[in-house]
């Protein structure tokens, strides 16, 4: 429950905090306070010019940017390097689109398809998430979000990819 405080909109503010929201995507705490600073504060954005999309069998916390991701050590496992691009990710809902964004939607998704990693050459485990890093290895995370369906990869499967307009991300 929401009470009104006097205080204008400072207490507001702090009553809305309390509020949890659902998102569509799981913006990582890296990312909402880049984006805070770059929209409310002035400061540069220093949005990667690369996205990494790595696959992980665990999230113990996207908001945080805590995954468990699928082991590279003997596995063929490796992020998939995508340009941030109009060619790469669609500006509207549909794959394929190379405008840029506008209408209602604050979606987009790939444009061709992503492979990761190559022929498994050790269990990778059951994939359960997949998150958008701004490094090949460590780095920072922005995006978290379980996958639709989980997946089992085992040794000798092909590499995982998403088709295009497979990974969809949304802004709301």
């Amino acid at each position: 429950m929401i009470k009104f405080i006097r205080g204008g909109l400072a207490a507001l503010a702090l009553a809305l905090a309390s509020i949890p929201f659902v998102c569509a995507q799981s913006l990582t705490d890296y990312a909402e306070n880049k984006l805070v600073d770059a929209v409310m504060r002035g400061q540069a954005l220093g949005a990667p010019a690369t996205l990494y999309v790595g696959l992980a069998t665990a999230a113990a916390s996207c908001e945080t940017g805590s995954v468990t991701e699928v082991s590279t050590s003997g596995t063929a496992y490796s992020r998939a390097s995508v340009t941030s691009s109009l060619a790469n990710w669609a500006g509207t809902q549909s794959a394929g689109s190379t405008t840029a964004s506008s209408g209602t939607g604050g979606q987009t998704s790939n444009n061709s398809t992503i492979t990761i990693g190559s022929t498994a050459t050790a269990s990778w485990g059951t994939v359960t998430h997949f998150f958008l890093a701004d490094a090949s290895t460590a780095g920072n995370i922005w995006i978290c979000q379980a996958l639709t369906t989980s997946k089992t990869i085992n040794n000798g499967d092909p590499a995982p990819t998403f088709s295009a307009g497979a990974l969809t991300v949304t802004f709301q």
